[in-house]
């Protein structure tokens, strides 16, 4: 089982952390995390959030490429959409060079309709703009030196990329969750990676319908990654004071989103959030591996047992959260849960 770490730089409006404060903790925590094994490094993508969320995955990739030997990198998600094509293919093939080949892309069409505006791009083209530019991403990567594509939305001319690809090809994960994004995954023959947002049940049915999917596609995933929110103290009280907020805050996007009746969220009742009111922690705490190390471990059996990921992704950087107890949470995940699963 592989176990690892998520930063999404989302901060406490008016908080004692600042943005500033989240990437220098990055550098501290950082080495250390590669250290006590943990394998690998996300970051996600959101824009004009109040409470953060970080723009730029890959700069912050290359950023932790030059703090880490190890760890591969990826991005969980990115949102290729708001990107010019040719420009990103660039970014990818420096960054893979950056890394000396540890680079995952994991990719979604997005869903954040301010966002779209914001960048001139046609919120109801997204889903056939995605796949436009996977479409190119993997030809620059398998053709660096005639990179030329056309298709609906953008014309490539013939172009020679430089640096070439560290790697071969390119890993891509798809961060999708709806039957026809799960359709198209097990098309392109990539593994998908399992949003925080949804419920065990929830993620229990999607990989089911994309199993099927790929079993029709002829296509066998080898990887099966999952994130979870995660915060470990010496007690289970002590976790949940700590924690319970900043879980408030991490899940405040998508109870937005579902308020605005543009992407569902399910309580762990199974209703549909309507109102942003609804957003307290306490409504969606299935979703939360919050707790001292053995309450962690009987939640980490659970995914095990009901869901058979190949990766754990934990998002332990949560607003608010002092870099002293976020140190302590790193720590007792390596030293008392990730031993029982090794």
């Amino acid at each position: 089982m592989k176990f690892s770490l998520m930063y999404s730089f989302v901060t406490e409006p008016g908080g004692a952390m600042s943005h500033l404060d989240t990437f220098r903790e990055m550098d501290r925590l950082l080495p250390l995390a590669e250290e006590l094994g943990y394998d690998s490094f996300h970051t996600t993508e959101h824009h004009f959030q109040d409470n953060g969320w970080a723009p730029s995955p890959l700069l912050v990739l290359a950023h932790a490429a030059g703090l880490t030997r190890r760890m591969r990198l990826a991005t969980n998600i990115m949102i290729p959409t708001l990107c010019q094509p040719l420009r990103l293919a660039e970014d990818l093939l420096t960054l893979d060079n950056l890394s000396n080949g540890r680079l995952t892309m994991g990719t979604s069409p997005g869903y954040v309709s301010e966002e779209f505006a914001a960048y001139g791009v046609a919120y109801e083209d997204r889903f056939r703009l995605h796949e436009a530019i996977i479409d190119f991403i993997q030809h620059a990567w398998a053709n660096p030196d005639d990179a030329g594509f056309e298709c609906p939305f953008f014309r490539i001319p013939k172009v020679k990329l430089v640096p070439r690809p560290v790697q071969a090809q390119l890993p891509i994960w798809y961060g999708v969750s709806g039957p026809k994004l799960l359709a198209r995954a097990a098309r392109r023959g990539v593994p998908v990676t399992a949003s925080p947002r949804h419920t065990i049940r929830e993620l229990a049915e999607q990989f089911g319908r994309y199993q099927d999917a790929a079993a029709t596609a002829g296509y066998t995933p080898t990887e099966r990654p999952v994130i979870r929110e995660a915060f470990l103290a010496d007690t289970d009280a002590e976790a949940e004071r700590i924690a319970g907020p900043a879980l408030s805050q991490i899940f405040a996007l998508y109870v937005k989103k579902s308020a605005q009746g543009e992407r569902v969220l399910l309580n762990d009742a199974g209703e549909p959030i309507s109102s942003e009111a609804a957003g307290d922690f306490r409504n969606f705490a299935s979703r939360y591996m919050i707790g001292e190390p053995a309450t962690v471990r009987r939640d980490v059996q659970e995914l095990i047992d009901k869901l058979a990921p190949t990766e754990i992704i934990l998002r332990m950087q949560l607003p608010g959260i002092p870099t002293p107890a976020l140190e302590h949470s790193l720590r007792l995940f390596a030293e008392q849960v990730m031993p029982e699963f090794a």
